[in-house]
């Protein structure tokens, strides 16, 4: 004789529509009073059992069930749409980019739940023929965050993504720093251009182009004060960046940094030439008080500040314009400080990084490898040694 299954234990039963066994368990009723009815599915009954036991037991850990058509695709969309949120504008289109280009093409279409990490080391791998290094640990971080967010709204059990490492990818475009000769070349060509004054500040100050394109003329003092005590030579505060909110890069950022006198001279001529254009753009022209404008006025983006650093190095002797950016300029100020044997610890203070560790690892290239300093007093020590 059959045994008569216990009430609430549910059933199994052959769904001709779907062509699959579906098992069934009640849980008794919900707060409104509608029934509890859990199910799996699978294509024998076996297969259905064990993923309706699957099910029972998401259930009483207490997890909502993941819904089975969510993709890798949905869970990046909705991380662009609502994990982005306060962010800054160029980091959304950064990581929108990203994700349109290399995530979703590669594993939009498959399902979240059936996600493996095999699945992301093979797509990261398949990247690495082709991307950066930091590039490849953007998208990995982007594929990451969206995970980690559908996980927490329980559309997926866990986040395989952090399982993954990421490769070693292409190498990257190396920067590179003018010579005395070049910078020379570079500040000649520029003479009569619309950037002649910010290659010259650029390039003599060390400022970063996000922090020159944020300078207003309250915090230029092409004067100085002569009646301060002490004294104060012609110097600008660099103070705010084009960052969300207009803050600096870190705290050690926040500097103020006294003006060669070539500086003084193009900034002066940037004052008065600024003065023309306000005139010529009449009501067209927007006050923003930036030391560095369009001809009406309006903020510059990193785009219109390389295209128009590209153009006014067409005529440089010695330099192809194409393979130079405005970030080089900084480059270049560390580079030619460095060969003057200007301390690690100055250079530091001077771009307005967090220490030494941070100067030494972006600008390793720029700094003079040789370290002298024992050599220089060594040699005064040892002296008479050197005399024989």
């Amino acid at each position: 004789m059959t045994k008569r299954r216990s009430r609430g234990d549910g059933g199994l039963h052959w769904d001709e529509k779907r062509q699959r066994w579906i098992a069934t368990a009640n849980l008794g009723f919900d707060p409104s009073g509608k029934r509890i009815v859990k199910r799996g599915s699978g294509r024998t009954k076996t297969e259905a059992k064990n993923k309706l036991k699957e099910v029972l037991r998401d259930h009483e850990d207490g997890l909502a069930i993941a819904p089975t058509g969510y993709t890798v695709a949905d869970a990046v969309n909705d991380w662009l749409a609502y994990g982005l949120a306060g962010r800054d504008p160029g980091t959304v289109e950064t990581c929108t980019i990203l994700s349109r280009n290399h995530v979703i093409p590669a594993l939009g279409a498959r399902k979240l739940r059936d996600l493996s990490a095999e699945d992301v080391d093979r797509w990261l791998a398949d990247k690495a023929k082709t991307l950066s290094t930091r590039t490849l640990q953007s998208v990995h971080s982007c594929l990451n965050r969206s995970v980690k967010r559908a996980m927490a709204r329980d559309k997926v059990k866990r986040n395989v993504v952090e399982l993954c490492s990421v490769p070693q990818g292409q190498a990257g475009r190396p920067s590179k720093a003018l010579t005395l000769v070049q910078a020379e070349a570079v500040l000649k060509a520029a003479e009569g251009t619309s950037m002649h004054a910010y290659i010259v500040v650029a390039l003599l100050t060390g400022a970063r182009t996000e922090e020159l394109r944020a300078l207003t003329w309250d915090h230029v003092f092409l004067k100085g004060r002569p009646d301060a005590d002490p004294p104060q030579p012609p110097h600008i505060a660099v103070w705010r960046s084009v960052r969300r909110g207009g803050d600096t890069k870190t705290r050690k950022s926040r500097r103020t940094l006294a003006l060669p006198a070539r500086c003084v001279e193009v900034l002066w001529q940037q004052f008065e030439d600024q003065g023309w254009e306000r005139l010529a753009a009449g009501d067209n022209w927007e006050e923003h008080g930036l030391v560095f404008s369009s001809a009406v006025g309006k903020p510059l983006d990193a785009t219109n500040v390389r295209r128009a650093f590209r153009q006014a190095l067409k005529d440089a002797e010695g330099i192809s314009a194409d393979e130079w950016t405005p970030r080089e300029l900084r480059h270049s100020f560390v580079s030619l400080l460095s060969d003057r044997g200007v301390p690690l610890e100055e250079i530091s203070r001077l771009v307005g990084h967090s220490g030494t560790a941070v100067t030494e690892e972006v600008y390793r290239k720029q700094i003079r490898p040789v370290i002298q300093t024992g050599a220089v007093v060594m040699d005064g020590i040892f002296k008479r040694g050197l005399e024989r």
